[in-house]
Formats: C-alpha cells, structure tokens, sequence
C-alpha cells in the first residue's frame, strides 16, 4: 500500500473514531444531535474519498478508450457504482437515525433503480450470448 493511501485511511478512520466518540458525549446530552453528528462525518469522507473515485473513473475511462469497450456502458456502470453508493449512505443515515423502516424502503429503492439501469448491459450480453450460440 502506497504511503499516500496509508494516510487517507487514517484520515477515514480518524474522522469516523472522533465522530464516534462526539455521538457518544453528545448523545447523553442532546441525542437529537447526533444525527448531525454523523452527516457531518459522513460528508467529510465522501470528500476525501472523492479524489479516489475520480482517479478511479479517469483509469475506466482511458481503458475504455483503448480498447472495444462501448463507453456508454462505463458510464452506466459508474452511474449505478454511484447509485448503490449514495443508497447506501443514506441507508446507513436513517439506520443511525433509528429509522429502519425508511432505510428498508430506500434500499429496496435503490435496488430497483439498478435492476431497471442494468437492463441495456443484460440485454446486449443476452444477445452477445445468443449470437455465440449456434
């Protein structure tokens, strides 16, 4: 691992294990506060991770155009990366929130939106398949 990442994951940890701690001395006092409490977090590891995502995406997309790759199908793959990781925070929101009804629901949403995203990449490995078939 190179050094850089070392720190980001310190970085990462470090913000999570202080948020943490915050909940726990904010959360004997005002525990309508610690929702808060996790978004802030929260939006402070999205923003370092984001550099990440986009280094990410710049390789899929120079390796894209290196080879038969149809970019409109990276680009619907990030976008459903994208969706299943936007989901999932907001999943893990309305979990620490205490609202496991709503985040069943938004991730059952979310869910389908992939399913329904995935259908133009199914459809063309289907015929890819077929026209392999004798």
């Amino acid at each position: 691992m190179k050094k850089g990442m070392f720190m980001e994951i310190v970085k990462i940890i470090g913000i999570g294990l202080i948020a943490l701690i915050i909940i726990i001395i904010v959360k004997q006092y005002r525990p309508e506060f610690t929702i808060y409490v996790s978004l802030i977090a929260g939006a402070l590891i999205l923003m370092l991770v984001f550099d990440k995502i986009s280094e990410v995406i710049n390789l899929l997309t120079s390796l894209s155009n290196k080879t038969a790759i149809n970019n409109q199908f990276l680009i619907l793959l990030i976008k459903i990366t994208g969706i299943a990781f936007l989901t999932e925070f907001a999943v893990s929101i309305c979990k620490d929130a205490g609202e496991t009804a709503i985040a069943s629901k938004m991730d059952m949403g979310g869910k389908v939106i992939i399913i329904s995203m995935s259908i133009p990449i199914i459809a063309s490995l289907l015929e890819t398949v077929i026209q392999v078939l004798p």
